[in-house]
Protein backbone atom coordinates (compact mmCIF):
# COMPACT_ATOMS: atom_id res chain seq x y z
CA UNK A 1 0.00 0.00 0.00
CA UNK A 2 1.40 3.21 -1.03
CA UNK A 3 0.45 7.00 0.05
CA UNK A 4 1.32 9.61 -2.58
CA UNK A 5 0.99 13.46 -1.49
CA UNK A 6 0.45 15.47 -4.69
CA UNK A 7 -0.54 19.23 -4.86
CA UNK A 8 -1.49 18.36 -1.11
CA UNK A 9 -4.22 15.67 -2.04
CA UNK A 10 -3.84 12.67 -0.13
CA UNK A 11 -3.77 9.62 -2.96
CA UNK A 12 -3.51 6.33 -1.65
CA UNK A 13 -3.08 3.20 -3.58
CA UNK A 14 -4.72 0.54 -1.38
CA UNK A 15 -3.07 -2.81 -3.42
CA UNK A 16 0.30 -3.62 -1.74
CA UNK A 17 1.29 -5.60 -4.64
CA UNK A 18 4.18 -4.30 -7.26
CA UNK A 19 2.41 -1.96 -9.81
CA UNK A 20 0.97 -3.51 -12.87
CA UNK A 21 -0.80 -2.51 -16.11
CA UNK A 22 -4.20 -2.30 -15.54
CA UNK A 23 -7.70 -0.78 -15.32
CA UNK A 24 -7.30 2.11 -12.08
CA UNK A 25 -10.76 2.51 -10.10
CA UNK A 26 -10.15 5.98 -7.74
CA UNK A 27 -13.11 6.84 -5.53
CA UNK A 28 -13.00 10.26 -3.90
CA UNK A 29 -14.00 9.88 -0.34
CA UNK A 30 -14.04 10.76 3.20
CA UNK A 31 -11.30 10.30 5.50
CA UNK A 32 -13.46 9.14 8.19
CA UNK A 33 -14.08 6.90 5.97
CA UNK A 34 -10.69 5.62 5.64
CA UNK A 35 -10.83 2.19 7.03
CA UNK A 36 -13.93 0.70 5.36
CA UNK A 37 -13.17 2.16 2.06
CA UNK A 38 -9.44 0.58 2.44
CA UNK A 39 -11.49 -2.81 3.59
CA UNK A 40 -13.68 -2.69 0.49
CA UNK A 41 -11.15 -1.40 -2.03
CA UNK A 42 -8.46 -4.86 -0.85
CA UNK A 43 -11.87 -7.30 -1.27
CA UNK A 44 -12.65 -5.78 -4.29
CA UNK A 45 -9.55 -6.39 -5.92
CA UNK A 46 -9.05 -9.60 -4.42
CA UNK A 47 -11.46 -10.78 -6.69
CA UNK A 48 -10.45 -8.39 -9.77
CA UNK A 49 -6.67 -9.01 -10.39
CA UNK A 50 -6.62 -6.46 -13.25
CA UNK A 51 -7.96 -3.56 -11.34
CA UNK A 52 -5.86 -1.75 -8.85
CA UNK A 53 -8.35 0.56 -6.14
CA UNK A 54 -7.41 4.17 -5.33
CA UNK A 55 -8.55 6.40 -2.56
CA UNK A 56 -8.94 10.26 -2.85
CA UNK A 57 -9.51 11.48 0.38
CA UNK A 58 -11.01 14.99 1.15
CA UNK A 59 -13.38 16.99 3.94
CA UNK A 60 -17.10 16.80 2.19
CA UNK A 61 -17.19 20.22 1.90
CA UNK A 62 -13.70 19.89 -0.01
CA UNK A 63 -15.08 17.23 -2.02
CA UNK A 64 -18.05 18.99 -3.38
CA UNK A 65 -15.19 21.89 -4.31
CA UNK A 66 -12.96 19.88 -5.97
CA UNK A 67 -15.69 18.01 -7.94
CA UNK A 68 -17.37 21.38 -9.22
CA UNK A 69 -14.25 22.80 -9.95
CA UNK A 70 -13.64 19.87 -12.22
CA UNK A 71 -16.79 20.38 -14.29
CA UNK A 72 -16.63 24.32 -14.17
CA UNK A 73 -13.14 23.53 -16.30
CA UNK A 74 -14.32 20.49 -18.09
CA UNK A 75 -11.44 18.01 -16.48
CA UNK A 76 -12.96 15.58 -14.49
CA UNK A 77 -9.16 14.26 -12.96
CA UNK A 78 -7.47 14.04 -9.63
CA UNK A 79 -3.74 13.86 -10.09
CA UNK A 80 -3.12 12.76 -13.52
CA UNK A 81 -6.67 10.68 -14.54
CA UNK A 82 -10.22 10.21 -13.99
CA UNK A 83 -12.09 9.43 -10.77
CA UNK A 84 -15.11 7.34 -10.90
CA UNK A 85 -16.84 6.73 -7.41
CA UNK A 86 -17.76 8.91 -4.31
CA UNK A 87 -17.71 8.51 -1.16
CA UNK A 88 -18.75 11.07 1.00
CA UNK A 89 -18.67 10.66 4.80
CA UNK A 90 -22.69 11.59 5.36
CA UNK A 91 -26.12 11.24 3.63
CA UNK A 92 -26.83 14.82 3.20
CA UNK A 93 -23.67 15.52 1.27
CA UNK A 94 -24.17 12.68 -1.15
CA UNK A 95 -27.91 14.35 -1.67
CA UNK A 96 -26.57 17.90 -2.30
CA UNK A 97 -24.25 16.47 -4.95
CA UNK A 98 -27.27 14.61 -6.31
CA UNK A 99 -29.34 17.87 -6.46
CA UNK A 100 -25.69 19.58 -8.16
CA UNK A 101 -25.76 16.61 -10.75
CA UNK A 102 -22.36 16.07 -9.05
CA UNK A 103 -23.10 12.01 -9.50
CA UNK A 104 -24.78 10.44 -11.81
CA UNK A 105 -28.88 9.79 -11.31
CA UNK A 106 -29.99 6.61 -10.14
CA UNK A 107 -26.44 4.99 -8.95
CA UNK A 108 -26.49 5.64 -5.08
CA UNK A 109 -26.03 2.54 -3.40
CA UNK A 110 -25.89 2.71 0.79
CA UNK A 111 -23.34 0.35 1.84
CA UNK A 112 -22.54 0.70 5.77
CA UNK A 113 -24.30 2.18 9.22
CA UNK A 114 -23.45 3.42 12.18
CA UNK A 115 -25.45 4.14 15.31
CA UNK A 116 -24.26 6.87 17.87
CA UNK A 117 -22.81 5.01 20.89
CA UNK A 118 -21.73 6.44 24.44
CA UNK A 119 -18.41 5.38 25.82
CA UNK A 120 -15.59 5.74 28.71
CA UNK A 121 -12.42 4.25 29.59
CA UNK A 122 -12.46 0.90 29.85
CA UNK A 123 -10.28 1.05 33.08
CA UNK A 124 -13.63 3.34 34.62
CA UNK A 125 -15.51 0.91 36.92
CA UNK A 126 -18.70 3.05 38.00
CA UNK A 127 -19.83 4.51 34.54
CA UNK A 128 -23.28 5.55 33.30
CA UNK A 129 -25.50 2.82 31.82
CA UNK A 130 -27.79 5.44 30.05
CA UNK A 131 -28.07 8.41 27.77
CA UNK A 132 -30.26 9.87 30.67
CA UNK A 133 -28.30 9.41 33.18
CA UNK A 134 -25.81 12.20 31.76
CA UNK A 135 -28.80 14.50 32.79
CA UNK A 136 -29.18 13.19 36.24
CA UNK A 137 -25.53 13.06 37.19
CA UNK A 138 -23.99 16.51 36.99
CA UNK A 139 -20.50 15.73 37.64
CA UNK A 140 -20.17 13.76 34.11
CA UNK A 141 -18.05 15.97 32.14
CA UNK A 142 -19.24 14.84 28.19
CA UNK A 143 -16.92 14.75 24.81
CA UNK A 144 -18.79 15.44 21.62
CA UNK A 145 -17.75 16.35 18.25
CA UNK A 146 -17.70 19.61 16.98
CA UNK A 147 -21.46 19.90 15.42
CA UNK A 148 -19.50 22.65 13.02
CA UNK A 149 -17.22 20.39 11.31
CA UNK A 150 -18.43 16.66 10.76
CA UNK A 151 -21.75 15.11 9.97
CA UNK A 152 -20.93 12.94 13.18
CA UNK A 153 -20.85 16.13 15.34
CA UNK A 154 -24.04 17.44 13.77
CA UNK A 155 -26.20 14.37 14.46
CA UNK A 156 -24.72 14.04 17.72
CA UNK A 157 -26.47 17.24 18.13
CA UNK A 158 -29.44 16.25 17.41
CA UNK A 159 -29.32 13.31 19.48
CA UNK A 160 -29.02 15.65 22.39
CA UNK A 161 -31.27 18.14 21.28
CA UNK A 162 -34.10 15.05 20.67
CA UNK A 163 -33.42 13.65 24.23
CA UNK A 164 -33.67 17.20 25.64
CA UNK A 165 -30.38 17.09 27.29
CA UNK A 166 -28.84 20.26 25.36
CA UNK A 167 -29.63 22.31 28.33
CA UNK A 168 -28.45 19.75 30.65
CA UNK A 169 -24.97 19.76 28.93
CA UNK A 170 -24.28 23.45 28.13
CA UNK A 171 -21.71 23.96 30.84
CA UNK A 172 -20.39 20.57 30.93
CA UNK A 173 -19.57 19.67 26.84
CA UNK A 174 -16.06 19.34 25.64
CA UNK A 175 -15.65 19.67 21.98
CA UNK A 176 -13.51 17.96 19.83
CA UNK A 177 -12.76 18.49 16.30
CA UNK A 178 -13.22 14.76 15.39
CA UNK A 179 -13.99 11.40 17.28
CA UNK A 180 -10.65 10.62 17.53
CA UNK A 181 -10.08 13.84 19.81
CA UNK A 182 -12.98 12.72 21.73
CA UNK A 183 -11.60 9.38 22.69
CA UNK A 184 -8.36 11.15 23.28
CA UNK A 185 -10.34 13.76 25.53
CA UNK A 186 -12.04 10.68 27.61
CA UNK A 187 -8.29 8.95 28.00
CA UNK A 188 -6.46 11.37 28.93
CA UNK A 189 -9.35 12.90 31.30
CA UNK A 190 -10.34 15.82 30.17
CA UNK A 191 -13.40 14.75 29.98
CA UNK A 192 -15.64 11.40 31.69
CA UNK A 193 -17.39 10.07 29.10
CA UNK A 194 -17.93 10.42 25.17
CA UNK A 195 -20.85 10.04 22.30
CA UNK A 196 -18.75 8.52 19.09
CA UNK A 197 -20.10 6.17 16.52
CA UNK A 198 -19.82 2.57 17.43
CA UNK A 199 -17.16 1.85 14.61
CA UNK A 200 -14.92 4.44 16.44
CA UNK A 201 -15.60 2.36 19.32
CA UNK A 202 -14.71 -1.01 18.13
CA UNK A 203 -11.51 0.20 16.63
CA UNK A 204 -10.58 1.28 19.96
CA UNK A 205 -12.35 -1.38 21.89
CA UNK A 206 -9.18 -2.61 23.48
CA UNK A 207 -9.12 0.88 25.66
CA UNK A 208 -13.16 2.44 25.88
CA UNK A 209 -15.93 0.56 26.23
CA UNK A 210 -19.57 1.09 24.95
CA UNK A 211 -21.94 1.73 28.14
CA UNK A 212 -25.11 2.79 26.12
CA UNK A 213 -26.70 3.20 22.51
CA UNK A 214 -28.58 5.71 21.27
CA UNK A 215 -32.46 5.34 20.97
CA UNK A 216 -32.90 4.60 17.05
CA UNK A 217 -35.52 7.44 17.29
CA UNK A 218 -33.78 10.28 18.62
CA UNK A 219 -31.92 11.04 15.43
CA UNK A 220 -31.53 10.40 12.07
CA UNK A 221 -30.35 7.05 10.73
CA UNK A 222 -26.65 7.19 9.79
CA UNK A 223 -25.89 5.53 6.36
CA UNK A 224 -23.06 6.06 4.02
CA UNK A 225 -23.43 5.87 0.94
CA UNK A 226 -21.10 5.62 -2.44
CA UNK A 227 -22.42 6.78 -5.54
CA UNK A 228 -20.59 7.40 -9.92
CA UNK A 229 -19.05 10.06 -10.51
CA UNK A 230 -21.22 11.80 -13.02
CA UNK A 231 -18.79 11.77 -15.75
CA UNK A 232 -17.12 8.12 -14.97
CA UNK A 233 -15.09 7.04 -17.40
CA UNK A 234 -15.94 3.43 -16.87
CA UNK A 235 -19.56 2.59 -15.75
CA UNK A 236 -19.55 -0.82 -16.26
CA UNK A 237 -16.74 -1.17 -13.67
CA UNK A 238 -18.34 1.69 -11.38
CA UNK A 239 -20.99 -0.56 -10.86
CA UNK A 240 -19.36 -3.87 -10.33
CA UNK A 241 -17.84 -1.85 -7.32
CA UNK A 242 -21.23 -0.59 -6.05
CA UNK A 243 -22.72 -4.25 -7.07
CA UNK A 244 -19.92 -5.46 -4.76
CA UNK A 245 -20.59 -3.27 -1.89
CA UNK A 246 -23.94 -4.92 -1.57
CA UNK A 247 -22.98 -8.77 -1.40
CA UNK A 248 -22.48 -10.51 1.98
CA UNK A 249 -18.40 -10.37 1.16
CA UNK A 250 -18.63 -6.74 1.45
CA UNK A 251 -20.70 -6.90 4.45
CA UNK A 252 -18.62 -9.66 6.21
CA UNK A 253 -15.65 -7.36 5.41
CA UNK A 254 -17.87 -4.05 6.93
CA UNK A 255 -18.95 -6.02 10.47
CA UNK A 256 -15.55 -7.16 10.96
CA UNK A 257 -14.99 -2.92 11.36
CA UNK A 258 -18.26 -2.52 13.56
CA UNK A 259 -20.05 -1.21 10.81
CA UNK A 260 -24.03 -2.19 10.50
CA UNK A 261 -25.57 -3.11 7.08
CA UNK A 262 -28.42 -0.99 5.52
CA UNK A 263 -31.70 -2.56 4.55
CA UNK A 264 -31.29 -3.17 0.48
CA UNK A 265 -33.23 -1.28 -1.73
CA UNK A 266 -33.80 -1.63 -5.08
CA UNK A 267 -32.09 0.96 -7.17
CA UNK A 268 -32.52 2.26 -10.89
CA UNK A 269 -29.99 1.57 -13.03
CA UNK A 270 -27.37 3.97 -14.47
CA UNK A 271 -28.00 6.03 -17.58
Amino acid sequence: MGIRLLGGLVLLAVSAGPTAAGEHLVIAGSPTLKAPLEALGRAFEETHSDVRVKLHYESALDLRRTIAQMQNNGRHFIESGPFHLVAPGGGEVITRMEQKYYILPGTRRPYATARLVLVVPATLVEAPSSFEELARNASLRVAVVDPKVSETGRVTKELLDGMRLTEALQNRLDVAHDASGVLDHILHGQADVGIVLNPEAYRYRDRVRTVAEAPESAHSRIVYEMAMERYCPNRPLCEEFLSFTQSPEAQTVLKRLGYGVPIKKQSEPAQ
